[in-house]
């Protein structure tokens, strides 16, 4: 390691948050977790691994453990209301050692969790709101002061509090569509191993993704979510529930059994999206992780993937730069390249999935699937999907090493017929 050990706070407990703290403390820096919410636990339903983000667990050691929990996708398919096919993406299409992971939050938390050394002090509700001018010194809600530190990392997520301690944003605002999500029993549902999607134009949006079990719940579980314009969310909540799953079953008739138990709209959680773009990535000694760094649209199911890998970056520069300024700089440089196309692309194809605009919808409709089916964009849109493209025309290279692992122990040789049946016709 060439950077001395280091008195690292980390400013969140999210995954870039849990990631970074767990791979700091074992290369021997001392870190200190602030988190605002007085006790430690996930937010939101259920994420999609890609073979990127599953790289990064693999490093850690927590593959193996991920995979026990979570559900194996090898599919994303998105149709129309009628049963018109939108797109159909298979991972084994690029390379057929590869594969998605559903996960639920709580279980992707409790490994992580589980990772992290018990001397880690991990400071639960302490809102961290202000950094020093020299970057190394943190405040909190209540006014008290933290630090220094040699390095802050802020993993607080899309509305961080420190974004503004590296200057002014390119850009920072508020998506207006959000989703309702909730974990649903996965039962003897048809699809155990496919993202499945549901459109109604661009104004309504069904996803059914497995995300396998958690430790302590051996039950199989589905997240589920519905697409809904933020500004609508309080008026949806007060006209009660029934109208909106008879949308739901007429959209979707094969969802319905999995949510008609839902008679209450508390019983559903809502999620809201930033489009944040800073400047820079660091300042002196505050350098940004996560959705902090990069919040956006889910529509490209990126998120977790790009924190894993903001956590795995700034380690390896710490290790590999003789001076924390020299290792920002890397780290920086290492992930703009890569996020900065998924950025651009998330906002471009939000409007075709969550919208008003049903002229985009329709021609979504018409000539989304047929143009992956050309082997270019065919290849183009996995490696998206995967999170393998890097910047718009390089791609991430996977160890082979990890994708025979993965192969091996995530069950691929137990793919159906009718999926490889699928592959070979298309």
């Amino acid at each position: 390691m060439a950077v001395k050990p280091l008195h690292v706070a980390i400013v969140g407990y999210g995954t870039a948050g849990q990631a970074a703290a767990v791979l700091l403390s074992r290369d021997g820096h001392k870190v200190e977790v602030f988190e605002q919410s007085s006790e430690l636990g996930p937010v939101g339903a259920g994420v999609l691994l890609q073979p990127v983000g599953m790289q990064v667990l693999w490093e850690m050691g927590l593959l193996g453990e991920a995979l026990a929990h979570g559900r194996r996708i090898d599919r994303l398919h998105g149709e129309t209301g009628s049963g018109g096919t939108v797109m159909d993406m298979c991972y084994v299409k690029l390379d057929r050692r590869m594969s998605g992971l559903g996960m639920q939050r709580g279980a992707l938390f409790s490994i992580l969790a589980g990772a992290l050394d018990d001397t880690v002090p991990v400071h639960c509700g302490h809102r961290i709101i202000k950094i020093d001018d020299a970057g190394r010194c943190i405040q909190d809600a209540a006014g008290k002061m933290h630090g220094p530190f040699d390095l802050v990392a802020a993993a607080d997520g899309s509305a961080s509090g420190l974004r503004h301690g590296v200057g002014r944003a390119r850009m920072d605002r508020p998506y207006p569509w959000g989703a309702l999500w909730c974990l649903v029993e996965g039962r003897d549902w048809p699809y155990p191993h496919e993202l499945r999607q549901r459109y109604s134009k661009a104004r309504k949006m069904i996803g059914m993704l497995p995300v396998g079990t958690r430790p302590g719940d051996a039950t199989e579980r589905i997240s589920f979510f519905w697409s809904l314009p933020t500004a609508v969310f309080d008026s949806w909540a007060s006209s009660g529930v029934s109208s909106w799953l008879e949308e739901v079953r007429t959209l979707w008739p094969a969802a319905y059994p999995r949510i008609e138990h839902v008679q209450d709209s508390g019983r559903l959680s809502r999620a809201s999206y930033r489009d944040a773009i800073p400047a820079r990535w660091y300042r002196d000694r505050l350098v940004l992780l996560g959705d902090s760094a990069h919040a956006m649209s889910p529509q490209l199911g990126q998120g977790v993937n790009m924190a894993l890998l903001d956590a795995h970056a700034l380690r390896d520069s710490l290790r590999r730069c003789a001076s924390i300024e020299a290792a920002l700089e890397h780290y920086a440089q290492s992930r703009r390249t890569h996020v900065s196309a998924y950025q651009f692309w998330s906002r471009w194809l939000t409007p075709v999935f969550q919208s008003e605009r049903d002229l985009v919808a329709a021609l979504r409709d018409m000539a989304f699937h047929p143009l992956g089916r050309i082997w270019g964009l065919r290849t183009l849109m996995l490696r998206v999907l995967s999170g393998t493209q890097h910047g718009m025309f390089g791609k991430l290279v996977l160890p082979d090493a990890f994708l025979d692992e993965l192969a091996r122990i995530g069950g691929h040789e137990l793919r159906t017929a009718a999926l490889d049946s699928f592959v070979e016709l298309n």
